[in-house]
């Protein structure tokens, strides 16, 4: 994971702080649930299986930060800032990864966290910043920050296929979490918080997003089956999301995009609220064929103006 392979970055870090005396701030230049919005939050559940810190479902297995995600690259490529969370001085940092999406894991092993910079804000507690773009970094080791002082720009470094900055709270070396710095597992928004103005937590959100040759039945998009990288020119192309706990009213839309022109952006209102549920919208092929080369899909979940989730698809043509 993440942390694990960031030792260099990580190691260092002095004694574990008695009380939560530094609070953070924002992280990165964006209008949570405008610009951008919380994907994924620290794991809150030791071992295997996952939770998030209401015990709901915005996690992943022994994730050890915060991640702000961007709606689309092109808002990496205009530029968004990265902010100090907190006065600080910059005990290590790295930059020199290349951006571009995650397909070789082995590619980027030992520097799944990209290019990043780790803030010492003393008495044991230190934040990360990972996946900046590279050559953005604005600060170098040893540099004494002020809160809210631009330190890079979310970039597409590491062990990522979409613009986002994975933001982790170190206390004694070990990853805490932010919404819930004691880890007081009460299931609640009134846990002991380092936000000085804590994001409001929403428990819908959007497992994922794919393409397929079809419509898919609901197990297949539940069990990955749904899912194709690949699709002939003279097959449908369809783009499918899995979402949960939406409410009634919220609108889906999903977008797809060829090499030269868009290929549809349509918009689903969902009429009932269920734990789980998935919808689907696609095109035949045209009678040319589509064609060849990369397409991309995205899925954004609104409720009224603000943006509850968006995930990525993508599915080359050859």
């Amino acid at each position: 994971m993440i942390r694990s392979a960031l030792l260099a970055l990580i190691a260092g870090t002095s004694a574990a702080p008695t009380a939560a005396e530094v609070l953070l701030s924002w992280p990165v230049d964006c209008d949570n649930g405008r610009t951008c919005f919380i994907e994924d939050y620290v794991d809150a559940t030791p071992g295997p299986g996952m939770s998030d810190f209401m015990c709901g479902l915005k996690s992943r297995d022994a994730h050890s930060g915060t991640d702000i995600a961007l709606l689309s690259d092109a808002q990496r490529l205009a530029g968004v800032d990265v902010l100090a969370a907190a006065p600080g001085r910059i005990a290590a940092l790295r930059d020199g990864v290349e951006d571009r999406r995650m397909d070789n894991a082995e590619a980027i092993s030992g520097i799944e966290c990209g290019n990043a910079v780790r803030l010492d804000h003393g008495d044991g507690l230190h934040t990360l910043y990972c996946h900046l773009a590279k050559g953005s970094l604005t600060v170098v080791e040893g540099d004494s920050v002020e809160r809210g002082q631009a330190l890079g720009r979310i970039g597409l470094s590491g062990q990522t296929n979409y613009p986002h900055l994975h933001f982790t709270v170190l206390r004694d070396g070990e990853s805490i979490d932010p919404f819930d710095y004691e880890a007081a597992g009460i299931c609640s928004a009134t846990a002991p918080t380092l936000w000085e103005d804590a994001p409001p937590y929403v428990e819908t959100g959007l497992f994922t997003a794919g393409f397929s040759n079809r419509v898919p039945e609901f197990s297949e998009v539940q069990n990955g089956d749904a899912r194709v990288d690949s699709l002939a020119a003279d097959t449908a192309l369809v783009l499918y999301a899995h979402m949960f706990h939406a409410e009634r009213g919220d609108v889906l839309h999903l977008e797809a995009n060829g090499p030269d022109r868009p290929v549809f952006d349509h918009s689903i209102l969902v009429k009932t609220g269920d734990a789980q549920a998935f919808r689907a919208f696609g095109r035949r092929a045209p009678e040319e064929g589509w064609p060849s080369g990369d397409y991309t899909g995205t899925a954004r979940l609104m409720r009224g103006e603000t943006v509850i989730a968006v995930r990525h698809a993508y599915v080359s043509v050859r």
